[in-house]
């Protein structure tokens, strides 16, 4: 052991010792001379700071968003050598971070399902904004910008808001019947994702009241509740979000919050006098040049569309259900909403369809 550690101190006495940078983000983008050397930067005494927008970010889906990000030195150093710029996205359970993007300069590499939508905007000094083109439905969430300057890491989280609506979903079986695998499959079915707790605390906000519980995309099972009432948990609770807490994700079951945003394309009904069956109905969409339509786009269509229609029709699930903005006689209930047919095993009706512009 003497021999050991006095070897070490030689060995860091001689200078050879050099600071670890971590290979895996960094080895492939070092810098872009193309000399293969390796080149660390060291902190020089000017103190970096990282900003970025306090405000949430909006978005929706298949739009292109730039997250903002801007460093600074203070005191400023004039022009500055390249510096490392990380960019990751916190997860919703708080495990790992999921890497979106690492750059030198002007070279950069996008990770996963960012590979081809991602880019830095360096379009000032100081500036490591993100730029996501064709944002997905899983994009909403937080992302750390962090800028590495030889020893001197600092970082700050903005938040990525898509403009989107919650709505419940039962499958054709019926009241919780889902886990939570189940339940992500179902809402990708229907053009949506599982909704996450920030997603469904703004739903609640604008008035989403139901008294089932279904899972989130943290693996939590909860429902909002406007109106107290004896099922719901009780009268003497406040009004808020109802949280069973984390469940197991393959034996216990329950209904879903799916989360879907504004739409590329149009939904539209079609109709026959003698109405359609739900294969006559798929037909008659694709003969439009457009398909049936889920649930998750009619959804879509009745919050920013202002999609407003008396008349049921079929869905891509096999639904039936009619989205009334300005409730009136024989429309259903005295609140704006979509309603719901459920699932019917025959009966001809019209039917939604579905077109991208």
């Amino acid at each position: 052991l003497p021999l050991l550690l006095k070897a070490t101190l030689l060995c860091l006495a001689s200078g050879s010792y050099h600071p670890f940078y971590n290979g895996f983000y960094y080895n492939h983008i070092m810098n872009d001379n193309g000399d293969g050397q390796d080149k660390v930067d060291y902190f020089n005494g000017a103190r970096l700071v990282v900003e970025t927008s306090k405000d949430p970010v909006y978005s929706y889906n298949g739009a292109n968003v730039t997250l903002p990000c801007h460093y600074r030195y203070e005191p400023d150093q004039g022009p500055k050598r390249k510096i490392r710029i990380k960019w990751s996205k916190l997860r919703d359970d708080y495990t790992k971070e999921q890497d979106v993007l690492v750059a030198i300069g002007k070279t950069y590499m996008a990770f996963g399902d960012f590979k081809g939508r991602a880019h830095i905007r360096q379009a000032s000094r100081h500036e490591a904004s993100l730029v996501i083109s064709d944002v997905h439905l899983k994009d909403d969430g937080k992302y750390r910008c962090e800028v590495i300057d030889g020893l001197e890491d600092e970082s700050d989280v903005v938040d990525l808001r898509l403009q989107g609506i919650v709505f419940p979903y039962q499958p054709p079986r019926g009241q919780y019947r889902l886990n939570f695998h189940e339940a992500e499959q179902v809402c990708q079915d229907q053009g949506a994702i599982l909704a996450n707790f920030n997603q469904l605390f703004q739903a609640w906000s604008e008035g989403l009241d139901w008294c089932n519980a279904g899972w989130l995309a943290d693996g939590t099972v909860q429902y909002p509740i406007r109106l107290p009432r004896k099922p719901c948990g009780g009268v003497h609770l406040a009004p808020g979000i109802r949280s069973y807490g984390p469940r197991h994700r393959h034996l216990h079951r329950f209904d879903a919050f799916c989360f879907s945003s504004a739409l590329k394309g149009e939904v539209f009904y079609l109709d026959r006098l003698a109405g359609m069956t739900l294969e006559e109905a798929k037909q008659s969409c694709q003969d439009a040049g457009a398909e049936i339509a889920r649930v998750g786009q009619l959804y879509s269509a009745w919050k920013f569309l202002g999609l407003d229609r008396c008349n049921a029709g079929w869905l891509a699930d096999g639904s039936v259900r009619y989205p009334i903005v300005t409730p009136r006689a024989n429309c259903g209930p005295a609140e704006p909403g979509v309603r719901s047919f459920g699932f019917p095993s025959k009966g001809r009706f019209g039917v939604f369809c579905y077109r991208e512009r």
